[in-house]
């Protein structure tokens, strides 16, 4: 079939081997790659009822038939198993420029099996296998562990994915990292790859599928780029990024505030995209073949980070850390970004996490101190959830399972032991609808319905007619 290799690579992790299948074009005509095959895999190859640490379940990368392909926004790839931190379906995608190299080592999908006796990274290329110890690399942060992987593999098609010492500790809600500051972020993925030892994975090769109708293809992507140059839209995404909805968002009463206890944050002019382009530099940074260019590679000019460099903050992580925690500095919530990726956690569910922590502790709820707006605080909070350390061990386990512990359950917010993103359910009677049904929690990239009612394409308020437009 177009578009496919029709082979599943499959790696035992325990007895250090491996072996190609076949994947019927049946399968791939039905599922279609991406998360339709991830999905089938899922269901085929792990077993139900298990524990999601344990050595039944399999973390697999999938990749879709546009992948490789040029055509923009295509350069992300899928990691699928069962959820550690809501024991449910559980999927995560990053962008970056891993896909396409995943893509050319000629596998549709590649499946990870078993448990390592030791530390491991894995090399997969398009003619070989090798497993290699990952002991010296065991401890480290993503970006060393990054850096080290690809000096050994020597080969500069090369690309890694990695995890970091909060997935080695098996915190639930653990990364995986590449590019250093790419992430499949939810539900727990690093933290199905640390419990399986395996440290990183190196993906290159020269494998190239192949596409039905390559003339039609090329006047498609030739169109689609045209189309983006001029469009508003697009140049507003590659001015300001993701940030831009901070603005959006906080007009609209939408901007989860105080954990969740208000929809607009009096200080959000200093933590919007405008502000993140007055006062740090800041330069469009775009996954490979994309021109939008949404990323933003900032960089701090001053007070005690500066000089620090990394792709964000986004909207989420702004909201994590800004609206629920109250954090009116950019310079610190680059800072917690770029600490969460270095461990290798979550920014939403971290952010999160703190923010319930804040609340509980202004409430005497625990006997734990710590303030609204405390960026330093937050910073030590976030260090203990990545090592399990006092506190943090509770959060470590996610939201659910500390609030249960603590007894603050009707505090906590989430959808299935994932907490929601950036759009207040309570005003976006959309997204409510969208988090209550979404298959791995509450989610807003299974249906973005907070566009069209953030837009007035669609009443905020209303709730009649609200599933069509879900559908």
């Amino acid at each position: 079939m177009k578009g496919f290799f029709g082979l599943l690579l499959r790696v035992d992790l325990t007895h250090q081997s491996y072996q190609v299948e076949e994947i019927p074009g049946k399968v791939l005509k039905t599922y279609f790659g991406g998360k339709g095959l991830g999905t089938y895999l899922m269901l085929e190859l792990i077993p139900p009822g298990i524990d999601p640490l344990s050595e039944e379940n399999k973390l697999i990368f999938t990749t879709g038939s546009a992948t490789d392909s040029k055509i923009p926004a295509s350069s992300r790839y899928g990691v699928f198993s069962k959820s550690p931190l809501t024991h449910f379906y559980g999927e995560s995608y990053s962008g970056g420029s891993v896909a396409p190299q995943l893509s050319r080592t000629g596998f549709d999908a590649i499946v990870f099996e078993g448990v390592s006796k030791s530390p491991v990274w894995v090399e997969v290329s398009s003619g070989k296998v090798i497993f290699h110890s990952a002991s010296h690399l065991w401890g480290k942060d993503t970006y060393f562990t990054q850096d080290t992987v690809l000096k050994e593999v020597g080969d500069p098609r090369a690309q890694v994915v990695v995890i970091g010492p909060a997935g080695e500790r098996l915190v639930r809600f653990a990364c995986i990292e590449n590019n250093y500051w790419r992430s499949a972020g939810r539900c727990g993925m690093g933290t199905v790859m640390g419990s399986k030892k395996l440290k990183a994975v190196s993906f290159y090769g020269n494998k190239k599928r192949e596409f039905a109708h390559q003339d039609l293809l090329k006047e498609y992507i030739k169109d689609l780029r045209n189309r983006g140059k001029d469009n508003p839209g697009v140049a507003a995404y590659r001015k300001l990024g993701t940030p831009q909805m901070v603005a959006a968002t906080n007009r609209a009463g939408v901007f989860p505030t105080r954990y969740w206890s208000k929809g607009t944050y009096e200080d959000w002019e200093k933590i919007s995209g405008e502000a993140l382009l007055q006062n740090l530099e800041v330069k469009p940074h775009a996954c490979t073949h994309c021109f939008i260019a949404c990323g933003r590679l900032s960089k701090v000019l001053k007070g005690r980070h500066k000089g620090l460099v990394v792709e964000g903050p986004d909207f989420e992580t702004i909201y994590a850390f800004g609206g629920l925690c109250l954090i009116n500095s950019l310079e610190e919530i680059l800072y917690l970004n770029d600490l969460c990726d270095r461990l290798g956690i979550d920014t939403i569910t971290t952010g999160n996490l703190v923010g319930f922590t804040m609340e509980a502790s202004q409430r005497g709820a625990i006997d734990f101190k710590i303030n609204y707006g405390d960026a330093q605080a937050a910073a030590k909070l976030v260090q203990d959830i990545a090592r399990k350390e006092g506190f943090g061990a509770t959060l470590a386990e996610g939201i659910k399972s500390a609030s249960r512990e603590l007894g603050l359950e009707d505090l906590a917010i989430h959808v299935k032991g994932l907490e929601p993103a950036a759009y207040d359910p309570r005003v976006l009677k959309g997204m409510a609808l969208a988090y209550g049904t979404s298959d791995r929690g509450a989610c807003h990239l299974r249906a973005t319905i907070y566009k069209a009612e953030l837009s007035g394409m669609a009443d905020p308020g209303a709730v009649e007619g609200k599933a069509e437009l879900l559908i």
